[in-house]
């Protein structure tokens, strides 16, 4: 025996000595690979990322099968009804299976992948050991048993053209820029062909794709549209949309009742531009510029003080499964925002610990955050109520929707100046807003709406004495 073969055979007798691979009797040895006991395939459980989300789109993988991760690499994109979130792998190894395809629902607690997790040996050393000496054996027992055969006639080969990849079978790990220029071209990215390394479509795909699409005279309807005959075309929604169609029907299902009210900010805004004079010539935690939204979180921040059934919400106890209202400590304002992914509603923490200056710089970074579609799910998650300020872009009233596991939320008109009759009866200026609160009427009544929407006027109208509340 050749001291090559002798040391493969001695290595494998090392290991099922050591127990890293299964021992095999003489009769089966010859039959079956042998495995690795320290090669574990582990389940990866698509983990709860709060706000009692259970389930989350899967938007892109950046792994396939067979590849190899490092712990804390990126497995795949999901999103939620509240942001998309990347998830990264919390072991080393290699992928064996991927539970879902991209666009398909992932259940929060189920496998979202299975990793090969590695021991000591690697799977590639001890392959080579395993296959190198089955392979000789192979041999030698064909060499012993088999005849030399009689050279077959020559016949002439057939020529086999060998298969493209399927198309789009790594669509899914295509990089956000091709995906957002897919969109913008109106090319589904499973029907083109990816040229780029391990089949990944890249831009120049995309492009000769959509341009062999136009080039290519489409085949005619066998009912032509004739001149002003309505026609329909149908869109999937997008991530966005799919999530708040979700969201906003639950939403629906609160039994809703709306209290309107009309504010005077003529004071507010002769504090606020002197304000401004002061913070143009010296900023303040990156500010230069007050808007009233600051203001008016605050006022909320410290009614919910005074009113905590706002910043509640409903749940049902587990025992009796009777509904009960769960009173939470901290405030946590939402603001709804308008983004390029659409409507988000990044949360400003602990407003009431937070001063005017404070929520201003964390609507400042929230704003910038959104704008570049990079919130996390730890801005976007634990709202208690929400302001919507959709007055910023028009609008004078507004019904807003309750968010699911709030109880109240806060919709502010346009600003706007009006002439109007002071106590004096002389025609003023005035600066006039409209809030419109939606409340949950099935914890909270009209009074208390009521009385917890003139307190945040008494603060607003007279932001001077706000002052005297202010930690």
């Amino acid at each position: 025996m050749h001291l090559r073969s002798y040391s493969r055979i001695a290595l494998r007798h090392w290991l099922n000595y050591s127990g890293l691979i299964q021992r095999q009797s003489p009769r089966t040895a010859r039959c079956f690979h042998a495995t690795a006991k320290a090669l574990v395939i582990k389940p990866f459980l698509l983990a709860d990322i709060g706000e009692g989300i259970r389930e989350c789109e899967i938007i892109q993988w950046f792994v396939e099968p067979e590849a190899r991760v490092e712990e804390w690499d990126k497995l795949c994109e999901v999103q939620s009804d509240k942001a998309s979130v990347e998830i990264t792998s919390r072991f080393a190894g290699v992928i064996k299976k991927l539970h879902y395809e991209a666009g398909e629902m992932a259940k929060v607690g189920k496998p979202l992948v299975d990793i090969d997790i590695q021991g000591e040996i690697k799977q590639e050393d001890l392959a080579a050991v395993t296959e190198g000496e089955e392979s000789q054996i192979q041999a030698e027992d064909t060499e012993a048993r088999v005849p030399e055969a009689e050279p077959a006639p020559e016949t002439p080969a057939m020529e086999e053209e060998a298969p493209s990849p399927p198309k789009g079978k790594h669509a899914s790990l295509a990089t956000p820029a091709v995906r957002h220029l897919t969109k913008e071209l109106d090319v589904n990215i499973e029907d083109v062909q990816g040229t780029g390394r391990d089949g990944r479509v890249l831009k120049e795909d995309v492009y000769q794709y959509a341009k062999h699409r136009d080039t290519t005279p489409s085949t005619p309807s066998k009912q032509p549209t004739t001149p002003g005959q309505q026609t329909e075309t149908i869109t999937p929604l997008s991530t966005t949309q799919h999530q708040m169609f979700k969201t906003m029907t639950k939403s629906l299902s609160i039994p809703h009742f709306l209290y309107a009210q009309e504010l005077d900010l003529i004071t507010l805004s002769s504090l606020r531009h002197r304000l401004n004079k002061s913070l143009s010539l010296t900023p303040q935690n990156g500010i230069s510029k007050l808007s009233f939204l600051p203001f008016i979180i605050k006022a909320v921040s410290m009614t919910l003080a005074q009113y905590p059934i706002l910043n509640a919400r409903v749940d049902t106890d587990p025992k009796t499964t009777k509904p009960t209202l769960v009173y939470r400590s901290q405030h946590n304002i939402g603001i709804a925002m308008d983004t390029p992914s659409g409507l988000l509603v990044p949360v400003i923490k602990d407003a009431a610990s937070l001063s005017i200056l404070d929520i201003a710089a964390k609507i400042s970074r929230l704003q910038s955050l959104a704008s570049e579609s990079r919130l996390s799910s730890a801005d976007l998650s634990s709202g208690t109520i929400t302001v919507s300020n959709i007055g910023s872009i028009g609008g004078t009233y507004v019904s807003p929707v309750i968010v699911e596991r709030e109880v109240a939320i806060l919709g502010i008109g346009k600003v706007r100046s009006v002439p109007a009759f002071n106590e004096e009866g002389t025609v003023v200026r005035k600066e006039v807003c409209n809030f419109s609160w939606s409340a949950d009427h099935r914890v909270i009544d009209g009074a208390t709406m009521a009385r917890a929407a003139e307190m945040v006027r008494g603060f607003v109208e007279g932001v001077e004495g706000m002052g005297i509340h202010l930690r």
